[in-house]
């Protein structure tokens, strides 16, 4: 069982009121949580990592309920995303491994959702940035919740080290005015539509 020791935990919350235009009647709020822990393959190659993923849902069960704290709540959070950014004795593949745990975490947590969690992940060092995205959770195709949430934590990754990523919203982006499906006609069938 590998250890992927926790360093330090992040939270990170935004409040938008407007983008330009007039204040919207409601706030759009997002979060993010980052977790650091340590790399258990940095510096050698494994063959089989899957077995791994089964060792991070605990983690991101607790960073999926700091999350929902932090956004006041599970009511009317309606987007999230997820991602991962190994240090540089580590590989892509290492950030692969947040796929399934990171996603069931937030599924598991809010309940019904049908959409795909979507994900990035990058190979860098400590301070560089990554951008979180963030999709409707029930239905991929609604532009008004596409959007990216810039994260960073300044002394992490160190190069044996990944850092985890959870981000999760309430409400559309702030004047989204694109067309498209719109969250109130999601038929729920799919993840897409």
């Amino acid at each position: 069982m590998p250890d992927f020791r926790l360093r330090k935990l992040s939270l990170i919350t935004d409040e938008i009121h407007h983008d330009g235009g007039a204040d919207a009647a409601t706030p759009r709020r997002r979060a993010a949580v980052l977790a650091v822990v340590s790399n258990p393959f940095a510096g050698r190659f494994e063959p089989d990592l899957q077995p791994a993923m089964e060792d991070l849902k605990p983690l991101a069960l607790m960073m999926g309920e700091r999350l929902i704290a932090a956004l006041g709540g599970a009511e009317g959070i309606d987007a999230y995303g997820k991602g991962a950014l190994v240090g540089l004795m580590g590989e892509l593949e290492h950030g692969a491994l947040w796929h399934a745990p990171g996603g069931y975490g937030m599924r598991a947590l809010l309940g019904e959702t049908k959409a795909i969690v979507p994900s990035v992940k990058k190979v860098g060092a400590a301070g560089s940035t990554l951008d979180l995205p963030l999709a409707h959770v029930n239905a991929a195709y609604v532009r008004s919740h596409f959007d990216t949430m810039t994260v960073m934590v300044p002394d992490g990754p160190k190069p044996d080290e990944i850092v985890f990523a959870l981000c999760m919203a309430k409400g559309p982006r702030i004047h989204s005015r694109m067309g498209g499906l719109e969250a109130h006609q999601i038929k729920g069938e799919d993840g897409l539509r």
